[in-house]
């Protein structure tokens, strides 16, 4: 058995897809705290985010966060398309998924996106985590504004970074808890 202090330090990839930008910078955030934690900081975790697009190999890494931003109840088409292609990868190490679209008091819309029962299944994910969303007007196309509109969607920054700070503080220290010896 390797002892806390001879672990190699835990190296976690966060791959993300973000239309607007918004789950972006949730996923740059979970990045940073995971390595700025307390666990984090004792193991000198470090991590990578990258854009689903850009499908970066996981198998390089100890743990992995996929995440997408959710339109229409479903993930973005490179975030799941990313799943499905390093699925194998996926299930040979901890994996968490994570997902950012709902806004408002209370969240609308209040169910978790379509994908994340099944994606969780083939990834062999430990968890799948929604996150508050941002709807900022600005950034969205025409369509989408026509759309917002006829659904009297909330606008605004409704994202909860304490809470996202705190996942990322308890997946580090799942990653960086001693292992027991077998029995």
């Amino acid at each position: 058995m390797t002892s806390p202090m001879t672990a190699p330090a835990p190296h976690v990839l966060v791959v993300v897809a973000s239309r607007h930008g918004a789950t972006e910078e949730i996923a740059t955030a979970l990045g940073q705290a995971l390595a700025e934690c307390a666990a984090g900081r004792a193991a000198g975790l470090t991590t990578v985010v990258a854009p689903a697009e850009r499908r970066p190999d996981p198998s390089v890494f100890d743990a992995v966060l996929v995440g997408s931003a959710v339109y229409a109840g479903r993930w973005l088409t490179p975030a799941r398309d990313y799943a499905a292609a390093y699925a194998h990868s996926l299930r040979t190490r901890p994996v968490w998924l994570f997902s950012s679209g709902p806004i408002g008091e209370a969240p609308f819309p209040p169910d978790d996106p379509h994908d994340a029962g099944p994606l969780t299944a083939l990834t062999g994910a430990r968890e799948h985590r929604t996150f508050p969303g941002r709807l900022d007007t600005s950034r969205l196309t025409l369509g989408e504004r026509a759309m917002v509109t006829a659904m009297r969607a909330p606008v605004g920054d409704f994202r909860d970074w304490a809470a996202v700070a705190d996942w990322a503080a308890e997946i580090a220290t799942a990653l960086t808890a001693p292992v027991p010896a077998s029995q």
